[in-house]
């Protein structure tokens, strides 16, 4: 057995019907040339054998008042039937129907007796492919982690194998672990909380503070009470054109990524009669160094996105500013503290959610944006090529978007969840972002 850690318990906590608190990937792939009519089906066996599982995904939350109180991991043997299942759209699948069905499976919640994970080999899908989904829960792994775990599956070479072999358990974790690990978590967190009361003082001072930008975030239809129904849009941008807009500007891809995601919003909540006067803001997750005994490895702060200006360029320098503030205040912590400052932007959201007040609350961001980077060589899967991968998400009470882009190749892919019965035209925003794209490279020309 072993003890979940504090920020893993926290996802544990915030589970609930309306909110499930697991994350996913879709990924597309080419079928590759001449394979036989049964390759999806065989594929979907070799999956079944689960020789690829590294910990937690072979273990499940023990049960009991000790457990309860110090959720623990306990190994069991995952059933192949019932993680690893094969779909099937009805032909020609498109987009639509695929996009159809992964919003179904992303609605509905893991079953927290089991390991917290399923994969869906999905066939059928047009233009000789085929699509795989996968989701676990966020207190086994996070988005960082994901990712690394994806490319095990994957090869750069088109012949190559899926991995075998399962990583270890963790060990055994006995009563006394059950003593001495939380007390050396309380002493960390006497440490972390010195550290941490320092590092806030500072952050809030200066300018572009993330602390007085979570103050100052206005209400947004995003910030509602959800319900457990899920929309998803997605949208691919060049990787080329953003690093040119980047050099132009003397930015990152990441900021104009959250440049284009404003520029989208903007005109989004302009359609919807819902734009407010004061800025958007969003949390930009950033992980830490992990080591193999952390799940969850990642922080982040709180970015105004300009949704205020109406020039591109403007709203950019906004995100800039913002973003090279709060990654100096978090270089600046120590990794003990890091994941205190973690627990800490959770807590409230879990208190929240769990007593129902969550979105009766003033939010601290409007949604979220994060990113990951997957590969910049092309993978393979059995000499299947992987196309694309869309990164899907998670939604609190009261946060009812979510955007996740990852970098693959030379494309970048935006993931966007909503609340489907709050969030009305999704797919606006996956459009209004490439749209924005187009509008940053227009005021870079412009301007030079």
């Amino acid at each position: 057995m072993k003890l979940l850690s504090p920020v893993d318990q926290m996802f544990v906590r915030m589970e609930s019907d309306r909110t499930p608190m697991h994350i996913g990937a879709l990924a597309i792939f080419d079928l590759p040339e001449g394979a036989d009519p049964d390759f999806v089906r065989r594929l979907h066996g070799l999956f079944s054998q689960l020789s690829y599982l590294p910990f937690p995904f072979e273990s499940v939350l023990a049960s009991g008042p000790v457990a309860e109180a110090l959720p623990v991991w306990k190994q069991v043997e995952p059933d192949p039937e019932y993680h690893v299942r094969l779909s099937a759209l009805p032909s020609p699948g498109g987009e639509a129907e695929l996009g159809r069905l992964v919003e179904r499976l992303h609605s509905n919640s893991l079953d927290m007796d089991r390991p917290l994970w399923e994969a869906h080999i999905i066939e059928g899908l047009s233009g000789n492919r085929f699509a795989f989904y996968f989701k676990a829960h966020h207190c086994a792994v996070d988005g960082g982690g994901a990712t690394t775990l994806i490319k095990t599956w994957l090869s750069t070479d088109p012949a190559g194998l899926p991995p075998v072999g399962v990583a270890d358990p963790g060990g055994k974790f006995g009563l006394l672990d059950r003593i001495k690990v939380p007390a050396t978590r309380v002493t960390d967190g006497v440490v972390a909380t010195a550290e941490l009361v320092g590092r806030l003082i500072s952050m809030a001072r200066g300018e572009h503070s993330s602390v007085r930008a979570a103050l100052k975030t206005p209400r947004t239809p995003f910030n509602q009470r959800l319900t457990r129904h899920r929309r998803i849009a997605t949208q691919v941008l060049e990787l080329g054109r953003l690093k040119a807009v980047a050099e132009a500007t003397g930015t990152t891809v990441n900021d104009v990524v959250l440049a284009a995601v404003s520029g989208a919003m903007r005109r989004y909540l302009i359609e919807q009669d819902a734009l407010p006067k004061q800025s958007l803001t969003v949390s930009v997750p950033v992980g830490f160094d992990r080591d193999e005994e952390t799940l969850n490895a990642a922080t982040g702060f709180v970015c105004p996105i300009g949704t205020d200006l109406a020039d591109p360029l403007d709203r950019l320098a906004v995100i800039k500013a913002a973003t090279r503030r709060g990654k100096a205040d978090l270089s600046n912590m120590s990794t003990n503290a890091l994941q205190h400052y973690t627990l800490f932007g959770l807590l409230p959201l879990a208190i929240g959610q769990r007593t129902g007040v969550l979105q009766k609350l003033p939010p601290l961001f409007n949604f979220t944006v994060s990113n990951v980077i997957l590969s910049r060589e092309p993978l393979y899967l059995l000499g299947a090529r992987l196309q694309l991968l869309v990164p899907i998400s998670f939604l609190a009470d009261g946060y009812g978007l979510n955007v996740t882009f990852v970098g693959y190749t030379d494309k970048v892919a935006l993931g966007i969840v909503g609340c489907r019965d709050t969030i009305p035209h999704l797919q606006n925003i996956a459009v209004y972002a490439a749209e924005a794209l187009a509008e940053l490279e227009q005021a870079v020309r412009t301007t030079t």
